[in-house]
């Protein structure tokens, strides 16, 4: 079995790898947005998540441009990284990368800048710890 190599600019491994099954196909035959949103959002919230030591809401995620599509078996790789931490909130960044079935290089598909809330049991705001 051959290692899926982390895409150029990438360290380390990615948060989240999932393959795409039909299930998650629009009536294009790719993958729907929303599902690539879905890895993005889950990907980012557990950086903030461990870096917080706590729960985590999404506030914001910025602009997301489809620039490749996904196709049903490809290998979908969503790479986050802590990008700034402020008082309750973390800046996340994230890159998804699909690998498609005939091997090739991995394909840039989209890139996001997320801000998480770190909260409480309560779900109200709280302080992000110091490293």
């Amino acid at each position: 079995m051959s290692t899926i190599k982390a895409p150029n600019g990438q360290d380390g491994e990615p948060i989240i790898r999932a393959m795409m099954m039909p299930r998650d196909t629009n009536y294009h035959g790719t993958i729907f947005g929303g599902i690539i949103l879905s890895l993005i959002d889950q990907a980012a919230g557990t950086v903030a998540s461990v870096r917080a030591r706590s729960g985590v809401v999404t506030l914001k995620m910025n602009e997301v441009i489809f620039h490749n599509p996904v196709f049903v078996g490809d290998l979908v790789s969503v790479y986050a990284n802590l990008m700034g931490v402020g008082r309750t909130s973390m800046k996340i960044q994230a890159e998804v990368w699909a690998h498609r079935r005939d091997g090739g290089d991995p394909v840039h598909v989209t890139s996001a800048e997320l801000i998480f809330v770190a909260v409480g049991p309560d779900r109200r705001p709280i302080p992000v710890p110091a490293e």
